[in-house]
């Protein structure tokens, strides 16, 4: 445990400097021999950064004077996780928890922090859920952001910002149907449930390659707000369609299974794109794999209009974050004025490349206005008398999608060219 406890600490430490949750964390999982041990570090770094708010206002409330050892600070709030959070042994988290803190006054303040969590936990849950920041483990400009613009709806996005995600798959519509699957799930003791047209949820999330069906290309990983992208694209046989920013490549999946069409999945992360290359050969689908930038479409473009095209642009990821917990302590409010401006000229760049008559998806996995209507009503202002908003069906009317126990957060909408 002391070796868990140690290695979580490093990476929240990593992450809260700035660096990436998803590039930070295999490098410590490749540190450790089991999959048990792999398992219970990416608990504790996902549950420690969903729950961090909270953590610091207890660790505060437990210091009589700031703490002059930053990597002290993120071993307490790791062993602080696991006492509030795991099943872990009290024993066992102090003991080893004091004993990685080193000799000394460290070794003391650990001991008396986590003695004192056990015995005041009551009194410190009635202070922390007296602070926003605290209550709903987000930042403050965060909180009063999503007050403001979901007035009736934002303690249930901050609620379920802080719980785990659903492990949903979308069944893929040339192998079969839901409810073919769900008794091959049932078959092979995974209890599920239906949560859209091509998805399931199973009630525990497994390793994927113990999936039925999963490696032949039957199945694949997909939150059931993100599978709403292809459905409403709804590319037909034969057309040309162009996935901008693809990978990587769930959604070109989804469009191929869909469909025999003739796609262009493009992104700018050579990387990235092999990903996409990956996913399409498990589900034994083709696709052009282009390496470009989606907003400077000069450079790899053939000239040729596309039918249709999903925008899937770079955003604040702000409907994702019990995903990628670490995005809710990095991002700042300045950063979604700037990725709509980014948002804007992709929109743009790519509109030219549709046909007349053709669809453009907008799509986004934020929840804040300024990327998803907000971004909207400018490009239809700019782009009046050529462009038309198409109706969307329920749960969509608005194109919004907030996250809750049966998806992420999302926001579409479906552009025509007149």
């Amino acid at each position: 445990m002391r070796n868990l406890q140690k290695l979580a600490s490093e990476a929240l430490e990593e992450v809260l400097d700035g660096a990436a949750l998803h590039q930070v964390l295999p490098q410590r999982l490749q540190q450790l021999g089991t999959p048990g041990e792999r398992g219970a570090l990416q608990d504790i770094v996902y549950g420690s950064l969903r729950q961090l708010g909270r953590l610091d206002a207890w660790l505060d409330a437990l210091l009589e004077r700031p703490l002059t050892d930053p990597q002290l600070g993120w071993l307490l709030r790791v062993a602080i996780y696991q006492l509030a959070y795991t099943r872990a042994p009290a024993h066992a988290v102090v003991h080893n928890a004091v004993t990685a803190a080193g000799q000394g006054w460290r070794r003391g303040l650990a001991n008396a922090v986590l003695r004192n969590f056990q015995r005041r936990r009551a009194e410190l849950e009635t202070l922390a859920d007296a602070l926003p920041s605290a209550r709903w483990s987000h930042l403050d400009w965060w909180i009063e952001k999503l007050q403001a613009e979901h007035p009736e709806r934002w303690q249930g996005i901050l609620e379920a910002g802080l719980s785990h995600p659903p492990f949903t798959l979308r069944v893929n519509c040339r192998h079969g149907d839901v409810a073919g699957y769900l008794r091959r799930l049932a078959e092979a003791g995974h209890p599920a449930r239906q949560t859209g047209p091509d998805a399931v949820t199973l009630d525990k999330a497994i390793p994927v390659h113990g999936l039925p069906g999963f490696d032949e290309g039957h199945v694949s990983v997909q939150d059931a707000g993100a599978q709403w992208a292809a459905r409403l694209l709804d590319a037909q046989p034969g057309e040309r369609v162009l996935d901008a920013c693809a990978a990587p490549g769930g959604k070109t999946g989804h469009i191929l299974e869909r469909a025999d069409v003739n796609l262009t999945a493009v992104d700018h992360d050579a990387a990235r794109l092999a990903r996409v290359l990956e996913n399409l050969d498990r589900l034994h689908l083709a696709a052009t794999l282009v390496e470009g930038d989606a907003a400077q479409p000069g450079g790899w473009w053939d000239g040729r209009p596309f039918d249709r095209i999903l925008a899937d642009v770079p955003c604040s990821a702000s409907g994702v974050v019990r995903r990628n917990p670490d995005i809710k302590w990095l991002r700042r409010p300045d950063d979604i004025a700037q990725f709509a401006r980014q948002q804007a000229v992709m929109l743009d760049a790519l509109w030219r490349l549709l046909a007349p008559g053709g669809t453009l998806l907008y799509a986004t996995c934020s929840i804040f206005d300024e990327e998803n209507s907000g971004q909207v009503d400018a490009f239809l202002a700019r782009h009046a008398g050529e462009a038309e908003r198409c109706p969307l069906p329920e749960p969509l009317s608005d194109g919004s999608l907030l996250p809750d126990a049966e998806h992420d957060g999302f926001y579409y909408a479906l552009l025509r060219k007149i």
